[in-house]
């Protein structure tokens, strides 16, 4: 049997279903201290973060630590992608369990680092997410692409290339227990 994208899928997000929830905690802080460290080498100022669902590494302290020092936008829903808008409380739980700042009329259209939520990553360190094609939309239209820094739960790989073209590929994955770069030719 070959491996698609759909059973793939089904597998990584059963796994983050069966997880161990006493660990979450201490895996978010596992990551967060990776993922700070990787943030603090980079110079750059205009990072996308993500607000986490439960199934996702909880990023949220590394996000209000660096929002003092650089601009940081979250995801706002907008028909089938989002646009980026500035991290500004108070939050508000959306369409999909996602929460959101409010509106902007701001067109904010440059970013240098995008730190993006994954289900599953294939061989050519592309996205598996939940299938909505929402942040794959969204860098499509990107006229320049950010530094890309994907999280992840568990470690859910596969070493085949299951992706389709326009599935966003990332520059590493950060997981609790292994980091994954991607491989320069």
């Amino acid at each position: 049997m070959t491996l698609n994208k759909s059973t793939f899928r089904k597998k990584c997000l059963e796994k983050l279903k069966n997880r161990a929830l006493v660990n979450n905690i201490y895996k978010s802080a596992l990551v967060n201290k990776k993922l700070l460290k990787l943030l603090k080498s980079k110079k750059r100022k205009k990072i996308l973060f993500y607000y986490p669902l439960n199934m996702e590494v909880n990023i949220v302290k590394v996000l209000y630590f660096l929002r003092k020092k650089h601009d940081i936008y979250i995801p706002f829903m907008v028909k089938q992608s989002f646009k980026m808008v500035p991290f500004r409380l108070p939050l508000h739980k959306k369409r999909f369990g996602v929460y959101e700042a409010g509106n902007t009329l701001r067109n904010i259209k440059k970013i240098d680092i995008a730190i993006v939520p994954v289900v599953g990553i294939d061989g050519n360190l592309q996205r598996v997410g939940f299938g909505k094609g929402v942040y794959d939309r969204f860098f499509g239209e990107l006229e320049t692409k950010p530094y890309i820094i994907f999280t992840q739960q568990e470690l859910c790989y596969t070493k085949d290339t299951i992706c389709d073209d326009y599935d966003v590929r990332g520059d590493i994955l950060i997981t609790p227990i292994k980091d994954i770069r991607k491989n320069r030719c």
